[in-house]
């Protein structure tokens, strides 16, 4: 799907959101979109180091700065986040809608309070892209975050250890999982970013990936009981939203973040934006 097929699917999605009675529709225009959800999460992994036991992860994805989200609700992200106590903090991609607009400096600044016992660790979104996408990689590198381009690195807790791996984007990048797994251990327990979901087909094909996050689908931004949510995009269109298993013989645990902002349309509905609280145990 082209970028222009994709924008035209968000404005007729928005246009039949403005048939719905004018309360609901300013709900999702003015409540929901602003009423950030903290989802806590509990992880059993059999192979997980003793060392790593209890680890907190916390993830958010999808700011989509510049796209009604500024300076001021992303200092208010920031609290939350850090309120949470993280050992690592994962960032999973489309940190602006489409471009940094001379706000570089000022992001930076805001991303350097968050303060993570392993590190903080992003990868880049599609949105990312569309502007200047090595001045995003700098931002966020500048805010404290190791931007993983399908590379990797090792996290060290006495003797034992883990691998924390990022791919480029599924969309508009070029993602190798081998390279970015190219010096872990060959037992050793891996955690994956992948801004799309749907990747974690390909990846639990090679195995070697216990965890996998990514953002990137915003959960559809409008869902309905039973029918879910009313589009999808590409890349993530199997796993939209929440926990799955994939594949077999070890699964891969995936989890898809809803996003903090939003992207196309300034709605959201039955959808609230998440920041994700993963305990590994």
């Amino acid at each position: 799907m082209s970028r222009r097929s994709f924008l035209k699917k968000g404005l007729l999605l928005g246009g039949s959101l403005l048939s719905v009675p004018p309360l609901s529709y300013g709900y999702a225009t003015w409540v929901e979109p602003r009423w950030l959800q903290v989802e806590s999460i509990s992880l059993a992994f059999p192979t997980l180091p003793e060392a790593f036991k209890g680890l907190r992860v916390v993830q958010f994805s999808d700011l989509h700065f510049g796209f009604h989200l500024d300076i001021k609700k992303l200092t208010k992200v920031v609290e939350v986040i850090q309120a949470e106590k993280p050992d690592i903090v994962c960032f999973t991609g489309d940190l602006v809608d489409y471009e940094i607009g001379g706000q570089g400096q000022e992001i930076r600044d805001v991303l350097k309070t968050i303060t993570a016992t392993y590190g903080c660790y992003a990868v880049l979104g599609n949105h990312d892209y569309y502007g200047d996408v090595e001045e995003v990689a700098d931002v966020l590198d500048g805010g404290g975050f190791r931007c993983l381009r399908n590379r990797g690195l090792r996290i060290q807790k006495g003797s034992q250890s883990i691998w924390i791996a990022g791919v480029e984007d599924m969309w508009e990048g070029v993602p190798n999982l081998k390279a970015a797994l190219q010096s872990a251990k060959k037992e050793e327990w891996v955690l994956l970013l992948s801004h799309a979901p749907d990747y974690a087909d390909v990846v639990a094909a090679a195995g070697g990936v216990h965890l996998q996050l990514s953002g990137h689908s915003h959960g559809g931004q409008v869902r309905l009981p039973i029918i879910g949510p009313l589009a999808s995009v590409p890349y993530g269109v199997k796993y939209p939203s929440g926990l799955y298993q994939v594949g077999n013989n070890p699964s891969l645990t995936l989890y898809t973040n809803r996003g903090i902002g939003v992207s196309v349309r300034p709605i959201r509905f039955l959808c609230r934006p998440e920041i994700t609280v993963l305990t590994l145990v």
